[in-house]
């Protein structure tokens, strides 16, 4: 932002919350409950959860996302912009692992540990602003990206 301020160049910020669908990884410890839940499912493995499921996530499909930053870059009156591009919708933690226990019929335990100090209790964008410049929105519904991504997984 600087240079944008000091130079005149052409910056935008993109702020990306939880992005999902085919090709997620799956390995990593952060941010990778969807994709974690998914493997555990699909070997009825037991499904962990952090904490008490309440935590608060949404969660945005890949083509929403891509969506929303060709959107971004491509805009000049996006210039000097911090603009979050995600979802709206939230979910539970704990309503995701029982989403996806559904979806692969799976016979998986749900087990709950300790919640690591640093994790957020809610995760939601407010893209009112990607909404105010483009008119743009998420398209795919959670439930029909989640099954997509479930689709994915089972196929590699």
């Amino acid at each position: 932002m600087a240079y944008c301020s000091q130079y005149g160049l052409d910056v935008k910020v993109p702020r990306i919350f939880n992005t999902y669908g085919p090709r997620l990884r799956e390995d990593g410890l952060y941010g990778r409950a969807l994709s974690r839940f998914i493997l555990q499912a699909s070997t009825d493995q037991p499904i962990t959860i952090y904490g008490d499921g309440k935590q608060m996530r949404s969660f945005c499909y890949v083509t929403d996302t891509v969506t929303g930053l060709m959107l971004l870059v491509a805009s000049p009156n996006a210039k000097g912009e911090v603009v979050n591009v995600g979802n709206t919708h939230e979910v539970t933690i704990l309503e995701l692992a029982e989403k996806i226990k559904a979806i692969t019929k799976c016979k998986s335990m749900i087990e709950f540990h300790s919640l690591p100090k640093d994790d957020p209790k809610r995760r939601c964008p407010d893209t009112g602003k990607l909404w105010r410049l483009f008119g743009w929105k998420p398209n795919v519904s959670f439930e029909e990206g989640l099954k997509k991504t479930v689709k994915w997984f089972s196929q590699t």
